[in-house]
């Protein structure tokens, strides 16, 4: 409900007693305007809001948006993205950093070690978060403990896709081909342990089935082998795949989430197909360092979820098979935690172990 402003307008006698009607008309003017002004302002429709001590912070400083990995790709598009607006939001620069090595740890450990301050953050993907805690057996973090959760980023679907050569339309056909045949399908992944040998586990253990992983250094070399028909099938983000699946040189057998990815709504969900329970989604989250102020981090969060909702950087994420997928800081935590606690119980259930 919008409150109505009066505005009252009493001009002192004196000042215009004796003057011209031409002085008179200009004086009411002069007061009109600014009073009309006064009223605008009130109802927030001119001028700039009061900032809060939290927006205040951020703009005392220059941001450094730290990617661990290489340039290109979704993590760094999402850095970007962050980078320009928070230039642009609080009138300081904002720079991102790329420091890959040690499966992203490098990266992770300098916005651990920042000062928690609100101007050095963290884009990192989920099996950062989420599942190397649990595969890597000294794995250096303590991810509730050394970060605050920001809010998470953008999503990517994950799909499963098959060679042309291996002869299998959709995924009840992969199912009925396993089956009849046990032992003799195999799937690539980028590596043990990561997110898309995990769907692979899950799949085999939802639909029944018995696969042979083969894992590779990397997508692109798992790709070229499935493009090649080296090995039939391959869990991955649909970014990396969506220009082979157009140009029909992949067979797109399912989405791993629940519903149909806005992405790529033409795909049908393996759930679609009778194989459920597997919702496995790439994503991407923003983190701070531990010991962040609560008012900042919230302020951050709202500030990407304004940033994320332009046309245009939907358009960006679009071009990559993302979509925007923002979460309040304690949604995020909680989405972490749960999330963590389903991969640790199949790592340990397939005796999973980082290479």
């Amino acid at each position: 409900m919008t409150t109505p402003v009066s505005c009252s307008l009493r001009v002192a006698e004196s000042p215009l007693k004796g003057a011209t009607p031409a002085a008179r008309q200009s004086r009411f003017r002069g007061v009109s305007r600014t009073c009309c002004i006064a009223a605008l302002a009130a109802l927030g429709l001119v001028g700039a809001h009061a900032q809060s001590p939290a927006e205040k912070q951020l703009a005392s400083d220059r941001f450094t948006i730290v990617s661990p990995f290489p340039p290109g790709g979704p993590v760094d598009t999402l850095a970007r993205v962050l980078a320009d607006g928070l230039a642009k939001r609080y009138g300081q620069a904002a720079v991102v950093e790329n420091m890959p090595g040690a499966a992203g740890n490098i990266g992770i450990d300098k916005v651990k070690r920042a000062k928690p301050d609100g101007h050095t953050l963290l884009v990192v993907p989920a099996g950062n978060l989420t599942i190397n805690p649990t595969l890597m057996p000294n794995f250096p973090f303590v991810i509730e403990k050394d970060f605050a959760p920001v809010t998470m980023l953008a999503k990517a679907p994950n799909v499963l896709v098959a060679s042309p050569t291996a002869g299998i339309k959709n995924a009840k056909d992969l199912v009925a081909q396993a089956k009849a045949k046990p032992g003799t399908l195999s799937y690539a992944s980028p590596g043990v342990g990561s997110g898309l040998h995990l769907a692979g586990e899950l799949f085999k253990q939802q639909a029944g089935i018995d696969l042979l992983h083969v894992p590779y250094k990397g997508t692109a070399p798992a790709l070229n082998d499935v493009l090649g028909g080296v090995v039939p099938l391959m869990f991955s983000n649909l970014p990396a795949t969506l220009p082979f699946i157009q140009n029909g040189k992949l067979v797109v057998l399912g989405v791993t989430e629940a519903k149909r990815s806005p992405a790529a709504p033409e795909i049908p969900t393996l759930a679609e197909q009778g194989i459920q329970g597997v919702a496995v989604t790439s994503w991407y989250g923003l983190l701070a360092p531990a010991g962040t102020p609560a008012a900042v981090v919230e302020q951050l969060a709202k500030d990407a979820a304004q940033m994320l909702a332009q046309p245009e950087v939907h358009q960006r994420l679009k071009a990559q098979g993302m979509t925007e997928a923002t979460m309040k800081p304690g949604e995020f935590a909680i989405h972490m935690r749960d999330e963590t606690a389903m991969w640790a119980k199949i790592i340990k259930a397939r005796n999973i172990v980082a290479e």
